[in-house]
């Protein structure tokens, strides 16, 4: 596919790299990290090879969760900043080539919203039916999204002595989305973004955006993201909606909508599941099945591929003995996991700090057909803090350099967040070493990074599972435009000798080493590959026999 065809397509092959502003860099010495702190290091971002920045809410919030409960969606927390600083952030972010995307939280508000606390004044208030309001729960009520933490999704408002709900937290009551006024607020708040010039929107639990539990019936319940689309397309052109749609591929063809009416992109959360199994149970299978079932979606479309995010590592779509072969082996302790269903760990530790398993990890996101997406700080490889609560874990603040709170930092200890010790200390992990270490994992994320950007066959060909002969080794190929590639995969801890054929290939055609530049002859249309325990390879030929790298 030429790059004249794609080059509004821009989402489809972004490096998307999300991050929380309160954790990567405080720029003023008050423990906080800030706008600011994130404009010093968006050259960092930019020579990393990111070319999607996705910012986790940064508007007014009491942070009862970790900014999700958002009182003023047109506003900044002033912890962080002001719409000024806001608006530089994008002028310097889109200087470097970097396109930026917000998470847009309209399930629900804060309940000290001023919209909630108009509502809740009076049953006759304007925006009473803003909100979700029953004068007693349903018998047949859903179940929390947090259990364990909330006995229900049903609150009573003992002002007005009706009950609201609430799909997460008691304190985040659900927008009616089914109301006229509440979706013509939502557009002004998507104008607002995009005027100051955000290129789109990460749009948080989609499915209860379209089918929110309790709200009256609607004719076609996918008509709001419809809309959504539509009013952003024509407000900004070329900006992207990025959608968490955790279900499987088949019931996520319906969030992309008729030839790109609804997502332009989607989160793979099956595969990336699969992914996981196959790495406890050193088994191609389960990723390579899955794989060779996933839809194949319009070209405008496309998945974006991700190992962790600022979430739990949710399980929920493994059966029963697949979850808990992941939770025995990434999740020993019982303090590591959460609801039930996911994991409240970062990467390196969950594959016990074992550079080889690590690396094999990343390189399979990269090759693997879609957008990749990078949480902060897994490209040094940061760990995780057990003694936060749930989700929190994961959350803590950027490490930079060596030094006294990691760089993050210069306030006094005591009003830093708490960051990991041991092994995964700023000490061990941090940004300054191994930009200096051509052998570190930030290294091999980097090139990583280059070659993916360099070979857009990766996002944009036609994916085939290239059969081994060995279950623990997976190869999967991408063609487009005469150009092949193909990744490599042992999940094995010992070293394996495949041999893969290659009928795109010409007896006396010479394939490329993306990740070495070695050039390797096969032999009548084969290969023969030897890779090292968790070994990976990754092969390219383009049509005309140049190698291009």
């Amino acid at each position: 596919m030429r790059p004249a065809d794609t080059s509004d397509l821009w989402w489809r092959t972004a490096v998307i790299y999300c991050l929380d502003i309160e954790t990567f860099q405080d720029s003023d010495g008050d423990g906080v990290g800030d706008i600011e702190g994130l404009c010093d290091r968006i050259d960092y971002l930019s020579e990393l090879g990111v070319t999607c920045l996705w910012l986790m809410p940064f508007q007014p919030t009491r942070d009862l969760d970790d900014g999700y409960d958002i009182t003023d969606f047109t506003g900044v927390d002033p912890r962080l900043g002001d719409l000024g600083g806001s608006v530089e952030l994008l002028r310097i972010a889109h200087g470097r080539g970097i396109r930026v995307i917000m998470d847009l939280v309209v399930n629900h508000t804060s309940d000290r919203h001023p919209w909630f606390r108009s509502a809740r004044r009076s049953r006759t208030s304007k925006h009473r039916n803003y909100y979700v309001w029953r004068d007693r729960p349903p018998r047949t009520s859903q179940k929390t999204v947090f259990p364990g933490e909330e006995d229900g999704v049903w609150e009573h408002d003992e002002r007005t002595d009706q009950y609201y709900l609430h799909s997460f937290y008691r304190h985040q009551p659900d927008l009616n989305l089914a109301e006229p006024e509440v979706r013509a607020a939502i557009a002004r708040v998507v104008g607002f973004w995009t005027e100051l010039g955000v290129d789109g929107f990460r749009l948080d639990a989609v499915p209860f955006l379209i089918s929110p539990p309790g709200a009256a019936d609607e004719t076609d319940p996918h008509e709001f993201l419809r809309e959504l689309h539509r009013f952003v397309g024509r407000r900004r052109g070329g900006a992207a909606l990025l959608g968490e749609v955790g279900l499987p591929h088949k019931d996520q063809l319906e969030y992309f909508g008729s030839s790109g009416t609804e997502l332009e992109l989607q989160f793979d959360f099956e595969t990336m599941q699969a992914v996981f199994l196959s790495l406890v149970r050193h088994d191609a299978g389960p990723v390579a099945e899955v794989l060779g079932k996933r839809p194949v979606v319009d070209r405008r479309l496309g998945w974006a591929m991700f190992l962790r995010n600022h979430d739990e590592l949710t399980l929920e779509q493994l059966d029963e003995q697949g979850r808990q072969d992941v939770f025995d082996e990434l999740a020993p302790d019982e303090r590591q996991r959460v609801y039930g269903r996911g994991i409240v760990r970062r990467l390196a530790p969950m594959l016990r700090g074992d550079p080889r398993r690590i690396r094999q990890a990343y390189s399979l996101l990269f090759s693997l057909p879609g957008a990749p997406m990078l949480l902060y700080g897994e490209e040094i490889g940061m760990g995780e803090l057990p003694a936060m609560p749930d989700r929190a874990a994961i959350r803590t603040p950027m490490q930079w350099d060596p030094g006294p709170a990691g760089g993050f930092s210069t306030a006094r200890a005591s009003r830093v967040p708490d960051m990991p010790t041991d092994g995964y200390a700023p000490e061990h992990v941090n940004v300054h070493d191994q930009l200096r270490d051509p052998d570190s994992l930030l290294s091999f994320v980097r090139l990583l990074i280059a070659r993916y950007r360099s070979a857009p066959e990766i996002a944009w060909g036609e994916l085939s599972i290239v059969d081994t002969g060995d279950p623990a080794v997976l190869a999967h190929a991408c063609r487009a435009d005469g150009v092949l590639f193909i990744a490599v995969h042992n999940f094995a801890e010992d070293a394996r000798r495949v041999e893969i054929e290659l009928p795109d290939l010409d007896g006396d055609a010479s394939v490329a080493d993306l990740l070495s530049n070695t050039p390797i002859e096969p032999t009548d249309g084969r290969l023969v590959l030897d890779l090292e325990g968790y070994g990976f390879r990754w092969l390219r030929r383009s049509g005309s026999g140049s190698l291009r790298s």
